[in-house]
Formats: C-alpha cells, sequence, structure tokens
C-alpha cells in the first residue's frame, strides 16, 4: 500500500537497530530510525543490487520523493545508474562553486601577466577587484548570464558617470570568459551579447599645446620647476621623448644604455606589443646621467617617493603640471606626444612616417609588413637631437619657427 503524509508525518521509530522500512512502491521506501526519516530506492543495475538515496524527511516531502524516483526510473530506462548520475551532478555543483568568476579571474590574471606591463597588470587588477569582484565574485562562471554583468557590474559604472570604466571592465569579463570557454568552465563568452548595450564612450583627447611660442613658456616653466629630483626629471623628458606617460614612468635602468644613448622597450611593455627603440638626444642623456646617482642602484629610473620596489605614480606628471598652472584642459603628459606630432610635422617638416616610428605608432612598408624596432634608427637618432634642440630654442627665447599655414586641398 502506498504512503500517506499523515502516515509519514506521524510515524515513529520503533527502536530497531537497522530501523523500520515502509515501502511506497516502485523500489521505493521510507526508513524511520531514532535519528531521523530518510527516502530510498532500491533498484537493479547491470545486475547488481543498489540502494538511491532520495533525501530526508521533512526537506524532502513525500511528493518530492515520488518526482526523485520517477526521475530515476527514467534514467534507468535510458540506461544511466542513478547514483552515478547523482555523482556526477554533485561533482559538478561542487566544481561550479570552487570555479567562481573571482577564482576563475584570478587564474586568468595570473596565466597572462606576462603580457602586460606591471602598472597595467595592477590596474587590471584593481578594476576587477573594485568594479566586478563584489558584485559577480562568487558568483559560478557557469550560472552568469549577459544580464548579471550588464546590471550588476556595467549598469553601475555608467550610474556614476564612469562610461570608459564601464567599457573596459566588460571587456575584461569578456576576457575571462573567453578564458574560462577554452578551460571547459565555461560554454561561451556571455558578454558578447551586451555588444549594443552599453552606453557610448565619449571621443577622448588629450589636451596638449602645440603652438611654439606657448611651447616655449611650457618649456621654461618645466626648467624651473622644484620638485622632487625624480619628477623633474620626469618632467625634463617628457617633451624630449614623447613616449607614452606609462611607459617613461615605468622606464627601468637595464632597459637604457647612457654610451649608446639608446633606451629600448620591451613589446611587452608597448601599447602595440612591439620592440620601440628610442633615440636619446645629447639633451636627454645629460638629465639621466644626473638621475643616475640618485635613482641608479634600483630597478626603475623614476622610483615611487614612497618605494622603490614600484615605479612613480601615473598622476605625479600631471599633478606637477597642475602645480605649474597647466590645467588639464590646457596640457597634459599625454599631450606631449601631440605636441611634437604637430610641430615636428608642421614647423620643422621632418617625415611623417619617421615621427610616427618614434611614437610606436604601426607604420607599414610597400608590402604591408610593419617595420622592425632599429627601421629608420640613424634617421631617427638625428630627428630627435634636431627636436632636443629646437626646444632649448624654444626655452632660451632663440629663433622661434613660427607654424607654416596648411594649404588647402
Amino acid at each position: 500500500m502506498a504512503l500517506t503524509d499523515t502516515f509519514v508525518r506521524q510515524v515513529k521509530p520503533t527502536g530497531k537497530a537497522n530501523g523500520d522500512k515502509y515501502a511506497d512502491g516502485a523500489g521505493m521506501y521510507l526508513l524511520v530510525k531514532t535519528a531521523g526519516k530518510y527516502w530510498r530506492m532500491d533498484y537493479t543495475f547491470a545486475g547488481k543490487r543498489k540502494t538511491l538515496a532520495l533525501g530526508t524527511y521533512p526537506e524532502v516531502s513525500l511528493a518530492k520523493a515520488r518526482d526523485r524516483r520517477a526521475a530515476a526510473r527514467e534514467l534507468l530506462a535510458d540506461g544511466t545508474d542513478p547514483s552515478a548520475a547523482k555523482r556526477e551532478e554533485k561533482r559538478a555543483r561542487a566544481d561550479a562553486a570552487a570555479n567562481t568568476f573571482e577564482a576563475v579571474a584570478r587564474e586568468w590574471l595570473g596565466k597572462t601577466a606576462a603580457k602586460r606591463a606591471s602598472g597595467t597588470q595592477l590596474k587590471v587588477k584593481t578594476w576587477l577587484e573594485k568594479d566586478a569582484f563584489p558584485f559577480i565574485g562568487k558568483m559560478p562562471m557557469s550560472t552568469i548570464g549577459p544580464r548579471d554583468i550588464l546590471e550588476r557590474v556595467v549598469r553601475k559604472l555608467e550610474a556614476r558617470g564612469a562610461i570608459d570604466t564601464a567599457h573596459r571592465v566588460k571587456q575584461l569579463c569578456g576576457q575571462v570568459f573567453r578564458f574560462a570557454v577554452v578551460s571547459g568552465l565555461a560554454e561561451r563568452d556571455v558578454t558578447a551579447d551586451l555588444s549594443e548595450a552599453l552606453a557610448s564612450k565619449a571621443t577622448r583627447h588629450f589636451a596638449a599645446i602645440t603652438e611654439p611660442k606657448r611651447v616655449g613658456d611650457l618649456m621654461r616653466s618645466i626648467h624651473a620647476y622644484s620638485g622632487h629630483p625624480t619628477t623633474v626629471a620626469a618632467l625634463k623628458l617628457s617633451p624630449l621623448l614623447f613616449v607614452r606617460p606609462g611607459e617613461l614612468r615605468t622606464a627601468e635602468w637595464a632597459e637604457i644604455d647612457l654610451d649608446a644613448a639608446e633606451w629600448r622597450i620591451a613589446g611587452a611593455k608597448m601599447k602595440m606589443k612591439v620592440d620601440h627603440v628610442v633615440p636619446l638626444a645629447t639633451q636627454a642623456v645629460e638629465i639621466l646621467r644626473d638621475l643616475h646617482p640618485i635613482t641608479g642602484h634600483g630597478r626603475f629610473v623614476f622610483p615611487s617617493i614612497r618605494t622603490g620596489e614600484r615605479p612613480m605614480s601615473e598622476n605625479t606628471i600631471n599633478a606637477a603640471l597642475r602645480g605649474m598652472g597647466y590645467s588639464a584642459e590646457v596640457h597634459t603628459a599625454h599631450g606631449f606626444r601631440a605636441t611634437a606630432r604637430t610641430i615636428m610635422d608642421e614647423v620643422l617638416g621632418e617625415r611623417v612616417d619617421f615621427i610616427e616610428h618614434q611614437l610606436s605608432h604601426m607604420v607599414r612598408d610597400t608590402n604591408g609588413r610593419a617595420y622592425n624596432r632599429t627601421a629608420h634608427l640613424p634617421a631617427r637618432r638625428e630627428m630627435m637631437q634636431r627636436w632636443a634642440d629646437y626646444l632649448d630654442k624654444l626655452r632660451i627665447g632663440a629663433d622661434v619657427i613660427p607654424l607654416k599655414p596648411r594649404q588647402m586641398t
């Protein structure tokens, strides 16, 4: 006779060592012990008698136990052992619990660290820790859907006006998901569904002074600046070398050969991931030689004031410019690149492809192949010296060459 809810609720243990069994049919029964009431199902698979645990009462009701019995019988009909299926399900749940977004993201961070500059690695780690982990970090990768990324991460960033960061963090989440896909921890990159859902990024322009007379004023301000020696050196080198601010502040003494007047930056540290050579004009070499007794004992040319184990803060040069009276709307650390690009082309008439090489932009030959890091190096060395000499003339106030008017086409 089938069991009833009333019987299951009221039945008491009799004290038998192995408990009392009350059948419900099709192999399922209620096992009543002093310790509690247990749902069990006896079945035969591959000629062997087996028992499947269906749960405990009252957590699992009679109706729910019957549903589990029906599911087990369907598996048997398909030639699957219900006990094996249960173990596999339990293992899958354990794997899912272990492979949370944060766990997978930290593994991805570690395995891809060599591809990023140390400053970029720290920035990526901070973005994830601040803007993703608190909201989806504990979720198993297999349970995260597009709306989780959109509502829990992206929309929160957009709400505080951090549109650029929203796009960057969404891209990082996508990289973590693609890593999870190849690791067998996710079926697909769910961020691919969000391409049309994010707010548009505003076009970003770095303010820059490009008129020679005002550049002369800027150079005089830089040479009159009386901050920390490493900051002074970084400021003086910024217009001379016009590398990206992140490349300058993470410069290492091991990369610089003062005798050869060259700074060779490995591709791993460059935005374009291509090795880059910066010829050093005599003025740049002099600045670095003066700085070497101060920071040459350590790894970084411009170490953090707090600890020599890290490079100078990314805000140091911009902060110095602000202190000199140049607001973010007038000139930025990144703006030295636009200053050089404009004046070297429009005033000094330098070859545009040489300038682009020196800016570490991708330049290709007539066959579409990217030039290597030493392309036109002797000519670029001469160009960099002319540029340094011109900046000195602007600073001193002699032989200022006006901008050539562009011809209308």
